[in-house]
């Protein structure tokens, strides 16, 4: 996932991210340019380019200094879905904290209450809220010692989302390089307790665990549904990009060692745009990880979270994510999300892959 998230006020509760997806606000089509921006984008104007008028600067020039502005396509509200306000109290009767709201994400309505699809999808942080990494497009804090681990994470959590009424999780985490298996046994209890209490399809956002395959099987023999993984962006920026200890090989081989483990296991993966690749250097991107098997693709807008991490290089338009997604297509992923506003936890890539594994859930019931 890009974790470019707000520091949490707590130290000793899960933090709860919810999933960003493309905003679709309602806009009329005869609007002029000037009152869309006033209202923001909706998906018809992502995808037949109205923000074309724009004629802002999108790209940093080698040697520049400033800050490009942020493009009209970025700027959302907050929709408020039926369900939000029961959510929002839940949580905070749990003590769980929410960077969701924090940071303003223009999909909490939806991603909590459900959208048009009546997926409704959720995504926790485990182990804390202290990585022992420092990846530079990140703002979540770091420590060479987090806090233990809380041992009672996995059945509070179990518990706390089996009553939030989710058709899919996503569990994500902070790497924990201080614990001997970076935290993959705690990691999969806690998808043992969440299908021993429900249904809900399983997705989990895991480290690279220093490319230790006994830590990737671990995670794969919990009985997960999606396994994720994020090579976050190409080879040549990886090592200005993330912390010294993601590798971007080793990131294809936790991937790879994931579908060799299961060969039937749905894996996924998450590229940022806008650090200054090239476009010969994201269909690299994107070979090397279809040539291991991953299936499913999110490619999302880098979006610098404080004034201490890497800049902006380039805002890429909605044309460009389109074509993306138009090869990534082509390439042969089983879903591609490509859009301003996708993340790696993408609503409407949970709703696709949702309607998957329930077509995989019936074809087996049938042939037992």
């Amino acid at each position: 996932m890009f974790r470019a998230l707000r520091k949490s006020s707590r130290t000793d509760i899960l933090s709860t991210v919810c999933n960003f997806h493309s905003a679709q606000l309602q806009c009329v089509k005869e609007k002029t340019f000037s009152q869309a921006l006033e209202d923001g984008p909706d998906l018809e104007d992502f995808i037949t380019g109205t923000y074309k008028e724009y004629d802002g600067k999108l790209k940093l020039e080698k040697g520049d200094k400033t800050r490009l502005r942020l493009p009209p396509w970025l700027k959302t509200e907050i929709p408020i879905g039926k369900n939000f306000s029961r959510l929002k109290s839940q949580l905070r009767q749990l003590r769980l904290s929410t960077v969701c709201e924090e940071a303003r994400c223009p999909n909490i309505g939806e991603c909590w209450g459900g959208d048009k699809h009546g997926t409704a999808t959720a995504t926790i942080m485990l182990m804390g809220d202290t990585c022992t990494r420092g990846c530079r497009f990140c703002s979540v804090k770091t420590s060479r010692s987090p806090l233990p681990l809380d041992p009672e994470e996995p059945i509070n959590t179990a518990t706390a989302i089996t009553d939030w009424g989710l058709n899919y999780v996503v569990l994500t985490s902070v790497d924990r390089d201080d614990l001997s298996d970076g935290g993959a046994s705690h990691i999969a209890e806690t998808v043992k307790e969440i299908k021993k209490r429900s249904n809900i399809l399983v997705e989990c956002l895991v480290p690279d665990f220093r490319g230790n395959e006994n830590c990737v099987a671990t995670i794969v023999n919990s009985n997960l549904d999606v396994f994720a993984h994020n090579i976050e962006t190409v080879e040549r920026l990886t090592p200005f990009v993330r912390d010294r200890r993601a590798e971007y090989r080793q990131s294809l081989k936790v991937l790879k060692a994931a579908k060799t483990c299961n060969a039937e296991l749905i894996t996924k993966s998450s590229i940022m745009l806008g650090l200054g690749e090239s476009d010969e250097e994201i269909e690299q991107t994107m070979r090397d990880l279809r040539e291991i098997g991953v299936d499913a693709l999110t490619l999302g807008q880098y979006m610098q979270p404080t004034k201490r991490h890497l800049k902006v290089i380039e805002y890429v338009t909605p044309e460009k994510f389109k074509m993306w997604e138009k090869i990534g297509n082509e390439l042969g992923f089983l879903y591609t999300a490509s859009g301003p506003l996708v993340r790696s936890s993408y609503k409407a890539g949970e709703f696709f892959l949702t309607n998957i594994l329930n077509k995989r859930r019936n074809k087996q019931a049938e042939n037992q």
